[in-house]
């Protein structure tokens, strides 16, 4: 009866310490050519940056399943309740055992119970007779959380090796600049940052073929896997006959490092467009023929086709005058920015929180998200701009820029500039 009743608190225990865990637990046209300037940044990396020598173990390769705990992968993988559960005791402020991602990969290290069998080896499925030692969580691309599975238990996180490669690169647009751009080999993440760095100049749901960017940049890499475009150091984007620079130069004062060959802020007053990656399907108009009614009548605004729920940004500071269901038009939000220029934004799924009459917004606040609210034939945003009370084609208003670079900066400024420039 004893070993019974030991048993039963022994499983009560692992119950509850169970619970406990799951709880808290080309060519030139299209191409990219690397520019032989590297540079590292691999803290900790040597042959056993791990901690420990994984070629003296065996490894099983797997993924966090689906709605899998931190203390069921350690018991999936060999251990019991109790060393489990101190594992996880022994994470406490190194890894938040709640944040276990499905879906990430890890390696469980194991020594072979036989000396002779012991050795680096692949190991197909989880082994049944083998100690595991160590658990290899992928964190995210550049850090591994590493967990020493036999008492005493230890946690620690390990760098990858990083490396930063300066990269040149030149795409014509053809088709768009997401297909070029990826066609030329050309990370998304570089598209993303010159779509930061033209926000204000650049409408990029406009651009026309033969239009294309030449971009010197810095990409960060990790165990041949692109994590990040750090640095666009010098960019100019081609339409027609005419050039856009976009030239790095930070004066350290924590503000604008991005500016044109006169030393005029790439940042300017209003952004470009109100959202990111969508095409425009209905342009400025005063005589369109309404997709819903059938009628002849005046478009004073842009659509934007955009899937259901994309953000949609204030494209200035300003003062909110109303956010409120307006029938034909659905949801909407409307900012006066100054006394010459208000927004609105229309057919919106839902308004972001915080924003009502009377909310201060800043250039690029998220103000809603894009619906078919009112009379609407799908998801999209109406976006409408008027000046001086008249309403204005938003894909012609022009925007002053923002404060230019300092008069005492200028010449060191034109110096790297005309560097650039040369080398380009």
């Amino acid at each position: 009866m004893t070993r019974n009743m030991g048993r039963y608190v022994l499983y009560a225990v692992y119950v509850m310490l169970a619970a406990t865990v799951l709880a808290g637990c080309g060519n030139r046209n299209n191409e990219v050519k690397d520019v032989p300037e590297t540079e590292s940044d691999t803290p900790g990396v040597g042959p056993h940056r791990l901690g420990f020598d994984p070629d003296t173990l065996s490894v099983f390769e797997g993924k966090v399943r689906r709605n899998e705990f931190f203390s069921n992968l350690l018991m999936r993988l060999g251990l019991e309740a109790q060393q489990a559960y101190g594992l996880s005791m022994a994470c406490d402020t190194v890894f938040d055992v709640r944040k276990l991602r499905s879906g990430n990969a890890f390696k469980a290290y194991y020594r072979d119970s036989v000396p002779e069998a012991a050795g680096s080896r692949e190991l197909k499925s989880i082994p049944k007779d083998m100690e595991l030692e160590y658990l290899v969580y992928e964190r995210d691309a550049m850090t591994d959380v590493v967990f020493g599975c036999r008492r005493p238990y230890r946690v620690w996180v390990s760098e990858k090796p990083v490396s930063v490669e300066r990269k040149y690169a030149e795409v014509a647009i053809t088709s768009s600049l997401w297909e070029d751009m990826l066609d030329a080999g050309v990370s998304p993440l570089l598209i993303l940052r010159l779509s930061d760095i033209y926000a204000w100049t650049v409408d990029f749901f406009a651009l026309q073929k033969d239009d294309s960017f030449r971009v010197l940049y810095d990409e960060k890499s990790c165990e041949g896997r692109v994590i990040a475009v750090d640095t666009v150091r010098y960019a100019v984007f081609m339409h027609g006959d005419n050039e856009f620079p976009a030239i790095m130069f930070d004066q350290g004062d924590g503000g604008n490092i991005y500016w044109n060959e006169k030393g005029e802020s790439m940042r300017k007053q209003f952004l470009k467009a109100p959202l990111q990656y969508s095409r425009i399907s209905s342009g400025f108009s005063y005589a369109r023929r309404h997709p819903i009614t059938r009628r002849v009548q005046p478009h004073t605004g842009v659509d934007y086709a955009a899937p259901a729920g994309t953000p949609v940004l204030a494209i200035g500071d300003g003062k909110v005058t109303s956010a409120r269901n307006e029938g034909a038009g659905g949801n909407t939000v409307r900012i006066r920015h100054n006394s010459v220029y208000s927004t609105a934004y229309l057919h919106l799924s839902r308004f972001a929180p915080g924003i009502r009459a009377g909310a201060m917004v800043h250039q690029g606040d998220v103000i809603g998200y894009v619906g078919s609210t009112g009379r609407s034939t799908g998801p999209h945003l109406d976006f409408r701009v008027w000046k001086n009370g008249s309403p204005i084609n938003p894909l012609k208003m022009d925007s002053p820029p923002a404060e230019p670079l300092r008069q005492e900066n200028m010449p060191a400024f034109r110096a790297l500039a005309d560097s650039l420039r040369r080398s380009f």
